[in-house]
């Protein structure tokens, strides 16, 4: 049992450390005609090197609303494509993006993502998964798992749970006997 469970560790590690080296836009799984918050989120993986450009190509059906500050970027629009500039992020570190948007339906939807290092040099994450620069994708659905009612149960109970447990941490704590 331990053994399985330490490989379904390891497992799960080995996917995240992968995932974490390419621009991503999360959450991968949103819900389709809703309004959410997304972030890009875009790696400086080049050593001697800082990020200071990113470009957001929208994909047809994503919408965006609005957009969360970026201290030390600025933003510019064009048909479908947004740009930050003037910012400056290290080897090892991530440029984050934060907006309000949604989707038109339903489906799988592909960002193109420009990435512009202060040496000139240029990273286009646009290519397929297997790719060593995949686009970042979405995947808008019409609900979680059978609707969002059963998510919302789900959510009730968790935090039942909790607020017995914290209940039951409290009276130990206090010197209360239980009963």
């Amino acid at each position: 049992m331990k053994r399985s469970l330490a490989l379904a560790a390891f497992a799960a590690l080995a996917f995240t450390a992968a995932a974490w080296g390419h621009a991503r836009v999360s959450p991968p799984v949103a819900l389709a005609n809703q309004l959410q918050q997304f972030t890009l989120a875009v790696p400086t993986e080049k050593e001697n090197a800082r990020t200071t450009s990113v470009a957001l190509t929208l994909p047809t059906g994503f919408d965006v609303d609005s957009f969360f500050p970026a201290p030390g970027w600025t933003r510019t629009e064009s048909h479908g494509v947004i740009t930050w500039t003037g910012g400056s992020i290290p080897t090892d570190e991530d440029a984050a993006f934060t907006f309000l948007a949604s989707t038109s339906g339903t489906g799988r939807y592909v960002f193109g993502v420009k990435q512009t290092y202060s040496d000139g040099s240029v990273v286009e994450w646009s290519g397929p998964e297997s790719s060593d620069s995949p686009a970042p994708t979405l995947q808008a659905v019409s609900s979680f798992g059978g609707g969002t009612p059963s998510l919302v149960y789900v959510a009730l109970a968790l935090g039942g749970v909790a607020v017995v447990l914290g209940g039951i941490g409290l009276l130990l704590h206090s010197g209360r006997e239980l009963g």
